[in-house]
Order: structure tokens, then sequence, then C-alpha cells
């Protein structure tokens, strides 16, 4: 929680600081909460995390997937994330850009929701 205060006071300073420049794009209740939910992401070595629009864009990224074991051992899965900005009221859309056959995911890559939390 003590993250979070300080990510607002930094905003405020930058806005402060700004004098003449434009002004610091204001994050969302969504955003913060995000940003709290990422740094707090504890990633297995299987596991790697991307954010293709640069980190200004938390709201949009994506995660590989490379298991080591089991029946998708040696395969490399590509989820994409868009978070909306009423997060945590409302789930993240994940697409797997891998085409692969799992019972969660559908022929567009849709995963089934009811796993994600």
């Amino acid at each position: 929680m003590i993250n979070l205060f300080k990510v607002k006071a930094k905003q405020r300073e930058n806005a402060e600081n700004a004098n003449g420049k434009t002004p610091v794009k204001k994050q969302s209740a969504g955003e913060l909460r995000l940003h709290k939910d990422i740094s707090e992401l504890n990633l297995p070595k299987t596991c790697t995390i991307a954010f293709p629009n640069g980190k200004d864009d938390l709201m949009n990224f994506e995660v590989t997937v490379r298991p080591d074991e089991g029946y998708y051992q040696g395969g490399t899965f590509l989820f994409t994330f868009q978070v909306s900005p009423v997060y945590p009221y409302e789930p993240p859309k994940v697409k797997c850009k891998t085409k692969v056959y799992h019972p969660n995911i559908d022929l567009e890559g849709n995963v089934c929701l009811n796993i994600l939390r």
C-alpha cells in the first residue's frame, strides 16, 4: 500500500515540476491496482512478461509461457492481456496467440474467464 502513496506523490511532484511542459497523465484506480499487482507478481522461470507499448502502458501486456514439464513441454505460448480501466471489477481480456488445443482455450484463442482472477 505504501508504494501506491509513493506513486501518487511522484505524480504530484512531476506535475508541479512540469512548468509549462505537458501535464503528467493521472493514473486511474485500475492502473494503480494493476501496478501494485504486477509489482507483487512472482513469475516462475518458465514465464516472461513484456510490455510492447512501453512501460507507460501497463494496461496492455504479453506473457510468454514455456512449460518445462507435462504435455506442453517444449512449447512456447504467447498470451496477450488487455486490462480494463475499471480493473479489478472487470476481468482482463486474455487471448492465446499461439494455436493450441486446450479445454480452457477456444478456437479463436479466448481464455475461459472462470479461471481468471
